[in-house]
């Protein structure tokens, strides 16, 4: 249910394959969720336009433009977490879909459970990362990083860059405490809301990708335990 409105939250379904597409959708209305489907990469978009889902599954290969041509669009438009559903392994392509704003991915042939896991997770997260700004202050300052809760900005030396949310949760909770190595299991519970194997390497490409904004530099990593923030 959406936080304080009484009514559920919408999930935008994403996938071409009807039999997939129908299978999700009925799981995740009874599971209690309003589900909008699309089968195409246009589709996706005027349903998100139109609805304006609280969260979208999205197939990485979709007739039209891609599942991560539509991550990037819906990123940009007004953010959203968004689960991605992929047949492939490789960390390059997860690492392009995180780039583009994914918040996680399931491989496919998948458990319809994990994904209903994975979404009341994810939509967890964006409670408690609201909570979070009107509790623990406006602003964080490490150096020249500074994060803007409220409006969710970043900058690094007074220039601004652009995070996905799920970036933006991951660095703020690394950013509370500086120099203090946060574990892995740690920063998946609370960032994602679930800890486990697989999700190791959800977090550690997060941190790549992460990086590669604010700076190599400033998430050191310490093997075999997780990651700190420099000041």
């Amino acid at each position: 249910m959406k936080q304080g409105s009484g009514t559920p939250h919408t999930v935008l379904v994403v996938e071409d394959d009807p039999t997939i597409n129908q299978a999700l959708t009925d799981r995740l209305v009874a599971e209690g969720f309003t589900v909008v489907s699309a089968f195409d990469g246009p589709g996706a978009i005027a349903a998100y336009t139109e609805r304006e889902p609280d969260l979208a599954i999205l197939d990485v290969m979709l007739p039209g433009f891609d599942g991560l041509e539509v991550c990037r669009r819906i990123q940009v438009r007004r953010p959203i977490p968004v689960l991605m559903l992929t047949a492939k392994a490789d960390e390059t392509d997860v690492l392009i879909g995180l780039g583009v704003g994914a918040d996680d991915y399931v491989l496919k042939p998948f458990r319809m459970r994990e994904v209903v896991a994975r979404v009341r997770a994810l939509l967890r997260r964006v409670d408690r990362a609201t909570e979070l700004a009107l509790t623990r202050g406006p602003e964080l300052t490490v150096g020249d990083l500074v994060l803007h809760r409220g409006t969710r900005r970043v900058q690094v030396a007074a220039e601004d860059v652009h995070l996905t949310p799920l970036e933006f949760d991951l660095l703020a909770m690394l950013a509370e405490q500086p120099g203090t190595v946060r574990t892995r299991e740690a920063l998946m519970t609370e960032v994602w809301g679930w800890a486990d194997a697989r999700g190791t390497r959800t977090l550690d490409s997060h941190v790549k990708s992460l990086r590669a904004k604010v700076g190599p530099s400033r998430v050191r990593t310490v093997h075999g335990v997780g990651y700190a923030l420099e000041q």
